[in-house]
């Protein structure tokens, strides 16, 4: 019984997780906070779905899977994330009203 409703608070915490990951993309005004948006709560969705798998099934093989895939997870998103915002900032993609650019547009210029 209280298997079950740990499985339920994980399976539904990682799905509000994932849609409101879903719903940054589509809403928030700007490629950075999009990315920010994307990766944290994406990667904590799923991260929370892949527990509650684990907890299920419980044999080796599944825990095995589980973690590794989320060990990839955290290991590639934040790499992921910083690619697309370094491309963003590099092509000139317009950024938010408020969003404030340091100096760095002049180290990052190709030579």
């Amino acid at each position: 019984m209280i298997i079950d409703i740990i499985l339920a608070v994980l399976v539904l915490l990682g799905g509000f997780f994932c849609f409101v990951a879903g719903l940054g993309v589509l809403r928030l005004p700007d490629v950075l906070i999009r990315m920010h948006a994307s990766t944290k709560a994406g990667t904590l969705g799923s991260g929370l779905i892949l527990i509650a798998v684990a907890v299920l099934f419980a044999d080796l093989a599944t825990v095995t899977r589980a973690v590794a895939t989320i060990v990839f997870l955290l290991i590639t998103a934040p790499v992921a994330a910083h690619m697309i915002g370094r491309a963003a900032f590099r092509s000139g993609v317009t950024m938010w009203r408020t969003t404030v650019e340091d100096g760095v547009k002049d180290a990052l210029r190709r030579k």
